[in-house]
């Protein structure tokens, strides 16, 4: 029998985790079952974890009582995430985990032990193995009162490598990473740099949407993307090196015109938008001249920009950016890669601030570079549209208001779904306003 189409937008996966751990930083602001921020209250026994209700507290303590006494035994120290989640994985494997199965399609299922664990790649890895190291003396420290719990180092290496190959960073509906969390059924999915599906989260669960027409759910013809998609192909290569032990060979990644585009600067010729490889001699397009002086003025740009997005990649500092912006001017292309990562810096930087006009300014010249790079169904580009929106009806400018929070509807409908949280608690009501303040 023919398997039916898969549209775009359509959900084509919805999955619970089959372990998860809220991220330290957020133990007490939000709750450790369901993810929201909430006022919480603490686990009565350990003192650790926190619960909005007693309902959420009632589902988590299947899996929490078993770690409840390692928790309350470390007290008042932070466990580190890595090690929480590798108890929690440990505990989990312990007490029947091995035998659950996660569903990809009606039949087609995936256990913990069928996902790659990189075994022989992590035994290779020095800086792995130190990171391990450091995880198994935490968990010996944890577990001193059940020594046999702690699995040898051969199995420890086997769940470890299960989970920093097929991690998920669960993100709240402003795409910040949150939680840690394995999910067994979507583990099947591969990488792309153009993907034709994305995962986005409503609390802890996982949704898969597609963002093509497909003419069958054929699972090995399905992508997703696992890093961030806004760096050279050089660097996305190394992160999935680095990170999941492959090397990418998609056009965007061996293409070297890529490349070129990301690190483009701009035509010296200021009625020219041409881009430029900056090693050229003269622009292709108006055969105006590159001197060794321009080149000189794009590489000290280019490596100053790296070196303060480095150092701001926690907090993002405006008038640092405004620094790098204006150096940028007339030495990079609008959609060097450099460029746009320092807009949407500046972008964040500025809302921080409440300086809403500087935020329009640079949100509208952020829009080309996030639809080239992440593409035209991204969260992030819907989100960034939804932001503009937001502020434009903060100042009181309702039709363009409408136009972006319409292009964000467009998008996050796609990517979320329309009964999403984030579209029926926070997208629709701003549309309604819009249209009611217009009248």
């Amino acid at each position: 029998m023919a398997q039916p189409s898969v549209k775009r937008g359509q959900r084509i996966l919805k999955e619970k985790p089959f372990a998860f751990v809220l991220k330290s930083q957020y133990r007490l602001e939000r709750c450790d079952n369901c993810l929201e921020a909430a006022k919480v209250r603490k686990c009565s026994n350990c003192r650790y974890v926190s619960y909005c209700n007693r309902s959420c507290q009632t589902q988590a303590w299947a899996q929490h009582k078993h770690e409840c006494p390692f928790l309350k035994s470390i007290q008042p120290r932070i466990v580190p995430d890595a090690a929480r989640m590798l108890c929690r994985l440990i505990l989990r494997l312990e007490h029947g985990g091995d035998l659950i199965r996660g569903y990809y399609t009606e039949h087609g299922s995936r256990k913990f032990r069928d996902l790659m664990s990189h075994y022989q790649e992590i035994k290779n890895d020095p800086k792995r193995l130190e990171h391990l190291d450091s995880l198994h003396a935490v968990l010996t420290d944890m577990m001193a009162d059940s020594p046999s719990t702690v699995p040898n180092k051969t199995e420890l290496m086997s769940i470890y490598g299960r989970l920093i190959t097929n991690g998920f960073n669960v993100l709240d509906a402003e795409m910040n990473s949150i939680a840690t969390a394995i999910y067994l059924g979507v583990s099947i999915t591969d990488h792309s740099c153009q993907p034709n599906a994305v995962a986005t989260f409503e609390g802890n669960e996982l949704h898969i949407h597609a963002l093509e027409d497909m003419p069958s759910l054929d699972w090995s013809k399905i992508f997703i993307s696992y890093i961030d998609l806004l760096n050279t192909p050089e660097q996305r290569r190394q992160d999935l090196k680095d990170h999941y032990y492959f090397l990418c060979v998609c056009s965007k990644c061996t293409d070297p015109k890529e490349t070129r585009a990301m690190t483009a600067a701009a035509c010296p010729n200021p009625k020219c938008s041409a881009s430029i490889n900056i090693e050229w001699h003269n622009c292709k397009r108006c055969s105006v001249g590159i001197s060794p002086k321009l080149r000189n003025a794009y590489n000290e740009i280019t490596a100053l920009t790296k070196h303060k997005l480095e150092a701001m990649k926690d907090v993002a500092y405006l008038d640092v950016c405004k620094v790098c912006l204006d150096k940028q001017a007339g030495l990079m292309h609008p959609l060097n890669v450099w460029h746009v990562k320092t807009l949407d810096a500046a972008f964040e930087a500025a809302i921080e601030v409440g300086k809403w006009q500087d935020a329009l300014d640079y949100g509208q010249q952020l829009l080309p570079g996030f639809q080239k790079y992440h593409g035209p169904w991204n969260p992030l580009l819907g989100l960034l549209h939804m932001k503009l929106g937001k502020i434009q009806l903060y100042e009181r400018h309702h039709k363009e208001a409408l136009h972006h929070l319409a292009e964000a509807q467009r998008i996050l409908v796609v990517t979320h779904g329309r009964d999403h949280r984030l579209l029926v608690e926070q997208l629709y009501p701003l549309i309604f306003q819009a249209r009611h303040e217009a009248n």
